[in-house]
């Protein structure tokens, strides 16, 4: 363990615990002129002072790492980077506010994307126009429990617990879960399956609750029945929880709500099919290899690679890995981050992310050592995949999705065998998106980053509204 400078959550859990220093001091068996030390930074904690305030108090562990301090620093240095009209405050001043009163950068945070979404609402209702009359917020619901999701580190240990021991509970099979899903839902709710067309509506599952039947799209594969099934148990059976984790979301409305219950609903199926012990267990021994676990389970690829982001209880933990979903046009439809890695709302991802290249080659599976702006290097795995429900000619559905780690844990993964891990200069520099990224020499920014003037000596006719080239070549 490094020296950890960590006083502002040391006091954080005295005054939660509503104790004087002389009195954590006396249960820590420090003294009190050492406690006041470390809640001053002026001496480090130690793995001896971690271990017994673990033991006296129970402590998820979570609450002293740094992981959670490196993802709130990176969205604090993208709100104040992102308004280039005001005095940029030094990234050694937010450390601090980090370090020492997390609440308060949680609180700004919050207050900033408010501020953000009313100034983007204010914005559009300038601009709209015609019989639609102004249009409405910049926020979605669904970007709204996106959010949820991602502020919760896609984890949900209540829905994991429930979904595994309904697992025991039913008999079910690991790779073959349907029937006995079925059964459950038959023998337990009186729910029957029925296979239907879902026609032009394009529906996947269909629950009538008067004729007590749930319908499925015949289109559906054995897996995404199964999922679907699953589903629909985890409205019937983990209501309790679903209920629980909804009401601490404080979403804005009812339609955000009902987004949430479906996401939590669909967390308690991936959970069900792949148990979490037994889902853990074979990641670990099979090197996290994707496309086994996806046939040992019979899942899809972009269900295993979202349960392999959910794998965060304390003792069965697995990689902490970040997931995404995003379209040929760059947009990220699915966002998940079990560690620190931060996912930049403004300015576009990075094209030299390798997540960008999979739909040049679709069905296989591509690896990139990437490096970020602050030093970090992560590993990414990445692949395309393809959905199609509807008749010839109809359109298909294709995404990229990716998984990505730090690379201290890229060793356990069996897409790290050939890869330099130790050599910095076989990853590639990145960065969160143009606006935010401080690479000024690189050949594909396609924006200065917020508060960066354009100098008369710079490749200026990058960002220029008209090239006179006329062929892109600026």
């Amino acid at each position: 363990m490094k020296k950890a400078f960590l006083g502002g959550r040391l006091r954080q859990l005295r005054e939660q615990q509503g104790l004087t220093q002389a009195a954590l001091a006396q249960r820590l068996e420090i003294s009190p002129s050492y406690l006041n030390q470390l809640e001053r930074n002026q001496r480090p904690l130690t793995v001896q002072v971690l271990l017994k305030i673990n033991a006296e108090f129970g402590l998820d562990i979570q609450f002293f790492s740094e992981e959670g301090d490196a993802r709130l620093l990176a969205e604090l240095r993208e709100a104040f980077q992102g308004d280039a009209s005001q005095e940029q405050v030094p990234a050694s001043q937010l450390r601090d506010l980090v370090d020492n009163m997390p609440a308060v950068a949680r609180r700004f945070l919050k207050l900033h994307r408010d501020y953000r979404e009313a100034d983007e609402l204010a914005k559009a209702q300038v601009l709209g126009s015609g019989e639609n009359g102004p249009v409405t917020a910049a926020r979605t619901s669904f970007e709204e429990v996106r959010d949820f999701f991602y502020d919760n580190r896609n984890f949900f240990e209540g829905l994991d617990d429930r979904a595994e021991a309904l697992f025991e509970n039913a008999g079910l099979v690991v790779g073959s879960a349907g029937d006995g899903l079925e059964r459950r839902l038959r023998d337990q709710h009186g729910i029957s399956v029925t296979m239907s067309e879902a026609g032009e509506a394009g529906w996947l599952r269909r629950f009538e609750a008067r004729e007590k039947t749930l319908y499925l799209s015949r289109e559906l594969q054995e897996g995404q029945r199964a999922f679907q099934i699953a589903t629909q148990l985890g409205f019937l059976e983990a209501t309790p929880e679903i209920t629980r984790l909804v009401e601490t979301g404080a979403f804005s409305d009812n339609e955000s709500r009902r987004l949430a219950r479906i996401g939590l609903a669909n967390y308690f199926a991936g959970a069900l099919i792949m148990p979490y012990r037994k889902f853990w267990r074979s990641a670990e021994e099979n090197g996290y290899d994707i496309a086994w676990l996806a046939r040992h389970f019979g899942v899809g690829f972009e269900a295993t690679c979202h349960r392999l982001s959910t794998l965060q209880k304390q003792v069965e933990r697995g990689v902490p890995f970040f997931f995404l979903r995003v379209d040929r046009a760059g947009n990220i439809s699915k966002r998940q981050s079990a560690t620190d890695f931060h996912f930049s709302k403004i300015g576009g991802s990075c094209p030299l992310w390798k997540v960008h290249s999979a739909f040049d080659r679709p069905g296989e599976i591509l690896t990139q050592i990437a490096e970020m702006p602050d030093g970090r290097r992560y590993l990414w795995i990445t692949r395309t995949v393809k959905s199609g429900y509807g008749r010839y000619g109809s359109p298909e559905k294709i995404f990229a999705v990716a998984l990505g780690c730090d690379i201290q844990h890229a060793g356990r993964l069996v897409y790290s065998n050939g890869l330099d891990l130790d050599n910095p200069k076989a990853a590639t520099p990145i960065g969160a998106g143009c606006k935010i990224c401080p690479r000024e020499g690189c050949p594909q920014r396609a924006f200065p980053m917020f508060g960066k003037p354009i100098v008369a000596d710079s490749d200026s006719t990058r960002f220029a509204p008209y090239s006179a080239n006329g062929d892109g070549a600026d």
